[in-house]
């Protein structure tokens, strides 16, 4: 006899021992149970008499009947990977060959290939190796959106094992902390002014939100003349002092910050003082207030404005220096009272492992589309735990990613708060079906309870919004070949 046999019928024999017990303390009992068995063998096709003659198949068909699972995971297998090019950023969904689909976001402004380069390295594997493919695959990845697709795909692989061994996401992560994630919602105003700013924010707070965040810097100063030194240069080169676009890497956008020789005089300082001012009286000092999109100038002039701003206790400045700049972060933050935070382009741990092994940052703000994704997340924001500092989230994608990162946020102790830019998207909530809606109600997300992340995605929705000449999912079979020697070492 197979030894398998073996523990299945001691199994069976020590459940019979447990039956003749109860028949001993309650007759009735007895009974209830006994009968509950032989109707149960019975309609499995197997009665006790023939119960040591079935097939072993047929036993051990019958003896895991209850055992709740969607799909046979040990015998899984990734068949295909697809994109759907959405306009906010390119989705991915791998396929098995169960029927069970996983699906993930590629970060906006990402390059779906980033994805599907890796279509060929883990066609065939088990998606439940999750962190096996994740080391296999994590050497195409870097900062920023170059990570895109290593994430999407990390994040549809525990999209997968949630449903096929029926749990959330987070519950493969060792549990939750919380049941609702705390969200701060990015803010643009329509009016360059403190007036225009203050209304936004108001109208945030209306809405629920209980942390607020606006983008403002040094791009308020272009019209306030002598309050900036070196701005009538940049104003002459291709893009002018924007700080976003392909302009060539000699433009103000593409030129690193401490190299713009770009400064900020006392009436530069004082004008954007002046401009939080008037936002935190608006608001009042009950919100945590956060500020992001500094521009690009040196540590020196960070400093000042951090300093300027140590009076409207500020729940962060956000990425006012490049995240590599270890020194001058540390710098920065030993320099001021105004809690410092970077990280929505590091990726994986060892991309913030400076930043809190020096004490650079007061915070960490890995984006889960750029980190690695769920897991390596979870274990940047506990090793930023063990060093006593805080982790934020930020975000701008799709609800898919949206759910990876309350699940993550919900697993991890020191977390604070996620970011939320799904409200300048009517349509964002109609994206996917299966959660509470609206998604972000009264500032806070509900953790989903659901297989996986939690998420489907509603397909006519996402259809309307694809990309000019897009397509919806369709075969990749040109990136099914595996062209290249991938071992990083002789």
């Amino acid at each position: 006899m197979k030894q398998s046999t073996k523990r299945l019928f001691s199994r069976i024999s020590s459940q019979q021992s447990v039956l003749e017990e109860a028949k001993e303390e309650s007759p009735q009992v007895y009974k209830d149970d006994r009968r509950s068995f032989l109707k149960k063998a019975a309609l499995g096709g197997l009665s006790l008499g023939a119960f040591s003659f079935a097939p072993i198949e047929k036993t051990l068909a019958f003896a895991t009947q209850k055992i709740n699972r969607y799909s046979g995971p040990s015998d899984l297998k990734i068949t295909d990977m697809r994109i759907a090019d959405f306009e906010i950023c390119p989705i991915l969904k791998i396929y098995t060959n169960q029927g069970v689909y996983g699906l993930g976001d590629i970060r906006d402004g990402a390059d779906k290939r980033y994805a599907l380069e890796l279509k060929s390295r883990i066609l065939g594997m088990n998606p439940c190796n999750v962190e096996m493919i994740f080391k296999k695959i994590k050497q195409f990845g870097g900062p920023s959106r170059q990570a895109g697709g290593v994430c999407a795909v990390e994040m549809a692989l525990w999209d997968i094992i949630g449903k096929v061994y029926n749990i959330p996401v987070y519950q493969c992560l060792g549990g939750k902390y919380r049941d609702q994630i705390r969200i701060y919602c990015d803010t643009t105003a329509t009016k360059n002014t403190p007036e225009g700013y203050a209304e936004r924010m108001k109208e945030r707070l209306s809405m629920g939100f209980t942390w607020l965040k606006m983008d403002m810097g040094i791009d308020l100063l272009k019209d306030v003349p002598n309050a900036l030194v070196n701005d009538d240069f940049w104003k002459q080169q291709n893009g002018k002092m924007s700080q976003w676009g392909n302009n060539g890497p000699t433009s103000y956008a593409q030129t690193k910050h401490p190299f713009t020789a770009v400064q900020i005089t006392p009436k530069g300082v004082n004008y954007l003082v002046e401009f939080v001012a008037d936002v935190r009286q608006a608001v009042g000092f009950d919100v945590p207030l956060s500020t992001d999109h500094w521009g690009h100038f040196g540590v020196n002039e960070a400093i000042k404005l951090a300093k300027g701003m140590e009076p409207f206790d500020l729940a962060w400045m956000e990425d006012v220096l490049p995240w590599f700049y270890t020194d001058q972060l540390r710098t920065l933050t030993e320099a001021t009272t105004t809690p410092i935070i970077t990280g929505e382009d590091c990726y994986l741990l060892n991309d913030f492992k400076p930043l809190i092994d020096n004490h650079a940052v007061d915070i960490i703000h890995p984006d889960i589309n750029s980190s690695g994704g769920i897991l390596e997340t979870k274990k940047i924001g506990d090793y930023a735990e063990e060093h006593g500092i805080a982790m934020a989230m930020h975000h701008y994608a799709t609800p898919i990613s949206y759910m990876a990162s309350v699940h993550t946020a919900a697993a991890t102790q020191n977390f604070l708060v996620l970011e939320d830019n799904g409200i300048y998207y009517p349509y964002w909530d109609d994206l996917v079906t299966g959660v509470s809606k609206p998604i972000i109600d009264k500032g806070y997300v509900k953790v989903p309870e659901k297989p996986g992340l939690g998420v489907e995605l509603n397909d006519e929705v996402v259809k309307q919004h694809l990309i000019k000449g897009g397509g919806f999912f369709e075969p990749t079979s040109e990136w099914d070949q595996l062209r290249s020697w991938d071992r990083t070492y002789s």
